[in-house]
């Protein structure tokens, strides 16, 4: 057998479908499902703190499944898989992540379907436990403490001096963040640090002129 019969033969193999069983195929998919479920409560018990969408928490988890799906297609044909990277090479998507978390869940989610479709569970079951300890890690890590925003509407505009006074004798690290001048009015909002907040809000109210003073939290981000 000369070289050239060799070289087509081992070409013409690689187009040679690849038969998975029906068996392989349930026990992958089911296998992803639970991980997808996995990865729809983590996502639920980690966005408590912002604005839950419920929708996109289903989406990351579906995602796994079709992913892993896409996998197992890839894997039974090269003549296939060349056709799906073409056919998903025209997609696009144009939906924004607004927070960087979602982006790491949607890659966790794609990953998973990945190393599932490939016959690695175990492998996925290593990176998402370790996944979640990194996250549950993060979460209880004090890195630093978010700012309050104390909101101020005042009579005189020269009160703004007293104000500041007010903060200094209470050891507020402060950012003055707007000032609105009108006739007879004042109105500031004032980024505070202090761990005596009721303090604060009380002295500031004792100021004659103050006609309103709350401080309001908010999970912005945070600087050092």
């Amino acid at each position: 057998m000369s070289f050239s019969d060799i070289f087509k033969k081992s070409f013409l193999e690689g187009y040679i479908s690849t038969e998975i069983s029906p068996k392989t195929i349930a026990v992958t998919l089911a296998i992803t499902a639970l991980f997808a479920l996995y990865l729809f409560f983590v996502y639920r018990v980690f966005s408590r703190k912002t604005f839950y969408n419920k929708n996109f928490n289903m989406a990351i988890a579906l995602i796994a499944l079709i992913t892993a799906a896409i996998i197992m297609t890839i894997q039974s044909s090269i003549v296939v898989s060349l056709g799906m990277v073409g056919a998903l090479s025209i997609v696009r998507f144009r939906t924004a992540i607004k927070d960087p978390m979602d982006l790491v869940f949607l890659f966790w989610s794609i990953s998973i379907g990945i190393i599932c479709g490939a016959g690695l569970a175990g492998i996925a079951l290593v990176a998402s436990a370790i996944t979640t300890i990194m996250l549950i890690v993060f979460e209880m890590l004090p890195i630093a403490k978010s700012p309050m925003l104390l909101v101020l509407n005042a009579k005189d505009t020269a009160l703004e001096n007293k104000v500041e006074e007010v903060l200094k004798s209470t050891k507020t690290s402060y950012k003055v963040k707007s000032r609105t001048f009108e006739p007879d009015r004042l109105d500031m909002i004032v980024e505070v640090r202090t761990s005596e907040e009721a303090k604060l809000v009380s002295e500031i109210s004792k100021i004659e002129g103050i006609t309103r003073c709350s401080l309001v939290a908010h999970d912005g981000e945070v600087t050092l």
